[in-house]
């Protein structure tokens, strides 16, 4: 993980209005998200695993499934995850009793080294974050 500060780190935000600047970028809403906090996401790339660009929020009003909920930004950071060639190999007698399959693979290494160059690219992504943020 390599944190890219920027000048919206702790700026307030509408939800609904963050959603639609980011989305016609490239950004998604992180499978990752709570009522609480979450995460737009952009795939920088898929080689070698997937290299995302993370822009971390936290509610300060109202709940993230909520009408009107402000949110607060947080460093956005960039994330590599490789993941296993075949299916999961950990799936237990438990787990498959809970589930018909399991067919993702676990990760083998969830923060895994990042390439000079995906850098380069998330820096340029951080900068287009902050102009269309900043001028909106």
């Amino acid at each position: 993980m390599i944190p890219i500060h920027s000048k919206v780190e702790g700026q307030t935000y509408q939800l609904y209005k963050l959603e639609q600047l980011l989305k016609p970028l490239g950004y998604v809403i992180g499978g990752n998200w709570d009522y609480e906090k979450g995460t737009f996401d952009y795939k920088i790339d898929d080689e070698d695993g997937y290299q995302f660009l993370r822009v971390p929020f936290e509610a300060v009003f109202g709940q993230l499934d909520a009408k009107g909920t402000m949110v607060r930004v947080g460093t956005p950071y960039l994330l590599s995850h490789v993941y296993q060639e075949n299916l999961d190999d950990n799936v237990n007698s438990m787990t498959a009793a809970l589930t018909s399959f399991d067919q993702f693979s676990e990760p083998t290494d969830s923060d895994a080294k990042i390439d000079k160059k995906y850098i380069d690219v998330g820096e340029a992504l951080v900068r287009e974050l902050e102009d269309v943020l900043i001028t909106s």
